[in-house]
């Protein structure tokens, strides 16, 4: 594939029979990390019905279950369908950041015992099983009221929901929608971090790029501690997905859609079967925000038992892998966003009112030896990727295959002796994780900044990471 260049950071091709062109974003350097199969991929999203101008691939791209990871679509209401494809199996994976009153002095003598005891007190790993008890009852609440479900149960402020996408809970969602292995799944992983690239992590700020937005984020110095969660919807949102998937391939064929690839099986948006898996994924999305702020609650108990009178408030929380009905270019569309970040320009009534005047934080995590970013969305993204920007690094190696280029072991004695404190329940997860299994962070930010879409803001580094 050879896309011509745009402008900088900008890349289109179009082939025959796709019913719009396809964008990546990359710098120069990053494009050849973009696999063929990812042009593959995304020239197929172009070819489903309905599709608006463009699709798009972010520079932490890579091949994934139909759509690519880092891939941006956005539908038409009346002519464009919705693909599970274009969502992903760990619907609502997500990133949320937390600032807080402490400086790096403040926790260096500490760290250890602070990363001990989140360990144990955020359960992780493949598996894990939650500190909560819950029914069925109080699942299909949470699948409905979200992180707001969590807060009235003793778990976090009010305040923290002003500052979570969506304020913590989407409408539409519908616990009937959901099968009853997928609450089966989901009850004793709530409050779980879960394993992969999943992590809890411990930061210090090292670089401010804009005071002014880092200012009105909390994020005040260089050297001050950061939190930075990262998970998803776990077992319940994996078998929504699963399931809608086979409900989706049969609407493929009763609606007379022809697929480019199997995986992209979806159904008409105006369609029962489009409504029926919208209420089932906007549960995982909801129990996904929920099971982010219980694990928010938990981590902000460690620091004070350790540091009595620290605070932790929370910066913001966005989606990455979901389905969202949002309005761009004068128009409602469905907007899919797997391994993307909604990235909304100043002045969007979506966003915080404390925010509203400069735009929509957006967390970038890097891998757990390198840095993480915050960003902030550009009213280019909004008129040219339908408000959205990358998710993270990206990865360039399989996790099999990562595994057999180094030991986990040496991976945590490499990391410890740069600095950084690091549990995790398996040091095979380490080995899937480790650096080199990933694209540059940095050239994947600077790549989005390159293309207009996203500003900088702040770049923190890992000192204490839990993996699962």
């Amino acid at each position: 594939m050879n896309p011509e260049n745009v402008r900088e950071g900008v890349w289109e091709f179009r082939e025959e029979g796709m019913n719009v062109p396809a964008r990546v974003i990359a710098s120069d350097k990053l494009l050849p990390t973009i696999e063929e199969g990812v042009f593959r991929q995304i020239s197929n999203v172009a070819r489903l019905p309905g599709v608006k101008n463009p699709v798009l691939v972010m520079p932490d791209g890579h091949f994934g279950y139909g759509f690519p990871i880092g891939g941006v679509a956005a539908f038409d209401l009346e002519e464009g369908v919705i693909s599970p494809g274009g969502v992903g199996y760990d619907i609502n994976c997500g990133v949320r950041l937390m600032s807080s009153n402490l400086v790096w002095d403040d926790v260096k003598d500490k760290i250890k015992a602070l990363t001990d005891d989140l360990f144990t007190s955020v359960p992780s790993g493949l598996g894990s099983e939650s500190r909560l008890r819950y029914g069925n009852r109080e699942l299909e609440e949470v699948c409905v009221g979200g992180a707001g479900w969590a807060v009235e149960q003793g778990f976090g402020v009010e305040e923290d929901l002003n500052h979570i996408e969506e304020s913590g809970a989407i409408d539409g969602a519908d616990p009937s929608m959901i099968s009853d292995r997928a609450k089966k799944r989901g009850r004793p992983q709530l409050g779980t971090l879960g394993s992969g690239n999943h992590f809890l992590e411990i930061s210090r700020v090292e670089e401010i790029f804009d005071e002014g937005i880092a200012g009105k984020f909390g994020i005040r110095e260089p050297g001050q501690v950061t939190v930075m969660v990262h998970c998803g919807s776990r077992g319940l949102g994996y078998q929504v997905a699963d399931e809608y998937i086979k409900v989706m391939l049969d609407a493929s064929r009763k609606y007379g859609i022809e697929l480019p690839d199997n995986e992209l099986a979806c159904a008409p948006l105006d369609s029962r079967e489009a409504g029926d898996y919208v209420k089932a994924m906007y549960c995982a999305v909801n129990y996904a925000f929920a099971n982010r702020q219980f694990i928010t609650h938990w981590v902000r108990d460690v620091f004070k038992k350790h540091i009595p009178g620290s605070e932790l408030g929370l910066v913001y929380d966005v989606c990455h892998n979901i389905a969202k009905f949002e309005e761009h270019g004068g128009e409602e569309v469905c907007v899919h966003r797997k391994g993307a970040t909604r990235a909304f320009a100043a002045g969007r009534t979506e966003l915080p009112s404390d925010y509203r005047d400069v735009g929509q934080p957006v967390l970038v995590p890097g891998d757990m030896g390198t840095s993480s970013y915050v960003m902030v969305g550009t009213q280019t993204a909004m008129e040219e990727s339908f408000g959205s920007v990358c998710h993270g690094a990206g990865r360039v190696m399989s996790r099999s295959k990562a595994k057999k280029t180094v030991r986990g072991d040496d991976v945590m004695k490499a990391l410890e002796a740069a600095g950084e404190c690091v549990r995790c329940a398996s040091m095979s997860v380490l080995a899937e994780e480790h650096s080199e299994a990933y694209k540059d962070v940095t050239e994947v930010v600077k790549s989005v900044e390159l293309a207009g879409l996203g500003k900088l803001v702040a770049k923190v580094v890992p000192m204490g990471v839990v993996k699962g």
